[in-house]
């Protein structure tokens, strides 16, 4: 039997989008805003695994694009007053989280990508965008380094699966500092409720935050709740959380479990050993949603002088060095498929 599977442009919520399609998984790409991929579905079984702007959240989506979907976020989090030190140069960044007067969130998440190539074979449907900063870019000014990320994503039998690249196309080391704010419905599978859910993440030790949201320096102990998360799962509402780990993979591997007990359908998030951290975000434990946020760094890596940098993340790249990271969004069904 042949599988379908096919690529197009069709407006989604009145916004110029790429859909991809593969059997019974469905993916939707928005380049023009952050080159965000606001969908990933299940049209079979009617699950919905992101959190996706409605027709009437579209507005709030343009404006405030890092709670839906899949951001990409570079530098990601926040930066103490907009400063940024790197090699002995203090890059000041714009004050946009007043409340906390600090950067946030970086420069890539809200402007338009490139769609490089979309497609389909055998066994994908796929789209490459890309961001190039050069002098012409808005984030050139802030932080002035020369380099192309690329995302690709693509769908086939297994689910969705994300390609993360950067080159360095100046003449000196710039920093590699990123995170993907990935917003995961629980629930996402129509009939279940919040309470059926368990989450697990490979989370460490927690790192205290201070009210400015910056690390104070110190590691606390996990609570029984969250010892839980990081073994055999609790729910993803137990307790508010704009929560930031150590990220310690497991059996070689670094991901979140979301397990659906009414289906016996658990959605697996994989993103790769380079990442060093975690965010988890609930939106104060909404029990709509949750943010397994998958990050190089930690939070204002570059002004914490009393921790080494490898353990902040802190990750560069020479001139013309090149770096990659995948990630994969699957479900393990109680079925078979």
């Amino acid at each position: 039997m042949s599988i379908e599977h096919t690529v197009y442009q069709e407006p989604f919520n009145g916004l110029d989008a790429i859909w991809l399609k593969f059997g019974t998984y469905e993916a939707v790409l928005i380049p023009e805003y952050g080159g965000n991929l606001v969908a990933f579905r299940d049209t079979e079984r009617g699950y919905r695994f992101l959190r996706e702007p409605d027709e009437n959240a579209m507005n709030d989506f343009i404006t405030n694009p890092s709670v839906y979907g899949i951001p990409f976020l570079f530098p990601p989090n926040r930066y103490e007053d907009g400063k940024f030190p790197w090699k002995g140069t203090v890059y000041e960044l714009p004050i946009n989280e007043q409340a906390t007067h600090n950067h946030l969130h970086g420069f890539l998440h809200n402007v338009p990508w490139k769609v490089v190539a979309s497609g389909t074979t055998d066994v994908e449907s796929y789209v490459l965008i890309s961001q190039k900063v050069d002098e012409q870019h808005p984030m050139y000014r802030y932080l002035p380094f020369k380099f192309t990320v690329y995302l690709r994503y693509n769908l086939d039998g297994t689910g969705l699966h994300q390609q993360y690249s950067i080159v360095n196309e100046g003449t000196e080391a710039m920093p590699n500092l990123f995170a993907f704010h990935t917003a995961i419905n629980a629930p996402f599978a129509a009939g279940s409720t919040p309470d059926d859910y368990r989450i697990k993440i490979t989370i460490g030790e927690r790192i205290e935050l201070n009210e400015r949201s910056l690390p104070t320096g110190r590691l606390l102990p996990l609570s029984e709740e969250e010892q839980a998360m990081k073994t055999e799962g609790v729910n993803p509402y137990f307790a508010a959380m704009d929560n930031h780990y150590t990220a310690v993979p497991q059996n070689g591997r670094n991901y979140m479990e979301l397990t659906d007990l009414r289906t016996g359908v658990k959605l697996v998030y994989d993103v790769g050993t380079s990442y060093k951290h975690w965010m988890i975000w609930n939106n104060r434990a909404s029990r709509s949603f949750i943010c397994p946020e998958p990050q190089m760094n930690r939070v204002n890596a570059p002004n914490l002088s009393n921790i080494a940098p490898e353990e902040a993340g802190l990750v560069q790249l020479s001139p013309g060095e090149r770096f990659e990271q995948s990630a994969s969004l699957y479900c393990i069904y109680p079925d078979s498929r």
